[in-house]
């Protein structure tokens, strides 16, 4: 399964213990993860801004998960798609990726769906699907 997980996603499997770090493993070792250079760099200033974490441990991530994803450019999405203009680019991401699922635990996204035949799932069910 080709799989976009959202910045907020990323956030919590890196800066907590729980479902969301086990969905990233699961992604990473079954699936195919697919991300974009802007999801890697909200990922990484939300890192060292809401977690403090030190840049240094922030970029290791960021290079690691460059490595191990599929990286693509973000699509263009209409903008009225939804209100939050800042979620246009994590919607082109899973429509260039040509993936399965976007996961993200934003309720507007959520309630879209899906896009361009990318189901938009939660956490949690992605993680029940995926045992």
């Amino acid at each position: 399964m080709r799989v976009v997980l959202d910045t907020n996603v990323l956030l919590a499997a890196f800066g907590t213990r729980g479902l969301c770090e086990g969905l990233l493993d699961v992604c990473l070792e079954f699936h195919e993860l697919v991300l974009s250079r802007h999801i890697l760099d909200e990922l990484e200033r939300h890192l060292t801004g809401k977690f403090k974490m030190p840049k240094r441990r922030a970029g290791e991530i960021v290079r690691f998960l460059r490595e191990e994803c599929e990286m693509v450019e973000p699509a263009a999405v209409a903008k009225g798609v939804v209100k939050d203009q800042d979620a246009l680019p994590v919607l082109g991401t899973a429509v260039a990726g040509k993936v399965d699922v976007l996961v993200t635990g934003d309720r507007e996204l959520l309630a879209l769906g899906s896009i361009e035949g990318t189901a938009i799932l939660s956490p949690r069910a992605v993680y029940e699907r995926m045992r």
